[in-house]
């Protein structure tokens, strides 16, 4: 970070040589309260390594007549996109009690709305597209996949967001929100 003329220390995220579209903030359809921050990336060599673990080790293409994505072998005209998202949480997520179980839920429920919005948008055009479950760490929409994607992982290579160990958790740190965060990705 550096120290502007009025002494503020300011956080400067330099983003990823596969940011396409920067972080914004962007609100759920017809909803202005609760905005998300999200972003658009290619996914570089690790990510990908981490897609083929939890979707199979084929890549994805367009829906079926059942609305089930195909698998096709090989194609590298696909281009595999990842859309990290963030959510400023009302308290530190790494405290504990009712109080930040409530605030979890209400952010999951939030998330589960926009993930499910965008990814009909995206599947309506005939693209495949998942949003990730940050609570169990699985897919949503892709049958068939048991394997876990870690979201800080994923803020930590597409946003170069820095991330702790507390105990058994890996802890998010984002530049504005510090640990009051609630991380959450969308591929298509």
């Amino acid at each position: 970070g550096t120290v502007n003329h009025h002494g503020i220390f300011i956080i400067v995220i330099m983003p990823s040589q596969c940011t396409i579209v920067e972080p914004r903030l962007a609100c759920r359809a017809g909803k202005k309260e609760d905005p998300i921050e999200c972003s658009l990336h290619t996914l570089p060599k690790p990510l990908l390594r981490e897609f083929q673990h939890v979707f199979g080790e084929k890549y994805l293409a367009n829906n079926n007549n059942d609305g089930d994505a195909m698998m096709v072998d090989g194609d590298s005209s696909l281009e595999l996109l990842a859309i990290p998202t963030n959510q400023q949480a009302r308290h530190d997520l790494v405290a504990v009690g009712d109080e930040i179980e409530e605030e979890k839920d209400r952010l999951l429920n939030c998330f589960m709305e926009f993930g499910e919005e965008v990814c009909s948008r995206i599947r309506e055009k005939g693209y495949w597209a998942d949003y990730i479950d940050p609570c169990s760490g699985l897919p949503m929409l892709t049958k068939f996949c048991n394997k876990v994607y870690s979201e800080v992982d994923g803020m930590e290579v597409l946003l170069n967001y820095k991330a702790y160990n507390a105990g058994f958790c890996k802890v998010l740190q984002h530049p504005r929100f510090g640990t009051a965060v609630y991380p959450a990705t969308i591929f298509c």
